[in-house]
């Protein structure tokens, strides 16, 4: 059943991606036909809405999320890796960035080959630090932040967050989508007037205008 709705979505091009509708009929069809609980329906909607102001097809968005649950899973696959890893796993177009911090050298050196190695992974940007976890208010900052940049870039620039992922860390903004270099050069310098920023770093691919 599952797996019927997701090879459906991966045959929907970018075409059918801005005609939404033609997109939620297609995913109501399938579930319909594979007698699918109302709880898988609501989730395929609610990320099919997600891709329709997205620049990744539908295939690209799915892929996306099966390596950041790949991701998840191997930063909770032993005792000592739970212990030691506070990170974050953020995909995009199989650009895997990891933030965060670890507490043991060795870990880092453990995770690195392993994160590279997960299927659709075509580069992987690690910025974790080896550091103890940060503070609940350090954290809430970071979250803090990251709401701010995002309703500014949506404010000035129309960039939702379908379009630019925000992830902060410690006071470091990571920026992440497919955009174009006006865009980009937009976006970084909404995001460095936002209060707390220490710096910002781009994580993005970029189109022609």
């Amino acid at each position: 059943m599952k797996g019927n709705l997701i090879s459906t979505m991966r045959q929907l091009n970018s075409q059918l991606i801005r005609k939404g509708r033609h997109i939620l009929a297609s995913v109501f069809a399938v579930a319909a036909l594979s007698g699918c609980v109302t709880a898988l329906v609501a989730g395929a909607v609610i990320a099919t809405v997600d891709v329709i102001h997205d620049r990744r097809t539908v295939g690209e968005y799915i892929d996306d999320s099966a390596i950041e649950i790949t991701a998840r899973n191997i930063l909770v696959s032993s005792p000592e890796i739970r212990a030691a890893a506070h990170v974050k796993p953020v995909s995009w177009n199989g650009i895997l960035l990891i933030t965060g911090e670890i507490d043991k050298e060795e870990v880092k050196q453990t995770l690195t080959p392993r994160f590279q190695a997960i299927q659709g992974v075509r580069q992987v940007v690690d910025e974790t630090t080896i550091t103890g976890k940060t503070s609940f208010g350090t954290r809430s900052n970071d979250a803090w932040i990251s709401s701010k940049v995002k309703s500014r870039l949506l404010l000035k620039t129309g960039l939702d967050a379908n379009r630019v992922k925000v992830i902060t860390t410690r006071g470091s903004v990571y920026l992440m989508g497919i955009v174009t270099q006006d865009e980009a050069d937009k976006a970084t310098e909404l995001a460095r007037t936002v209060r707390g920023v220490n710096r910002v770093v781009k994580v993005f691919e970029y189109q022609e205008s």
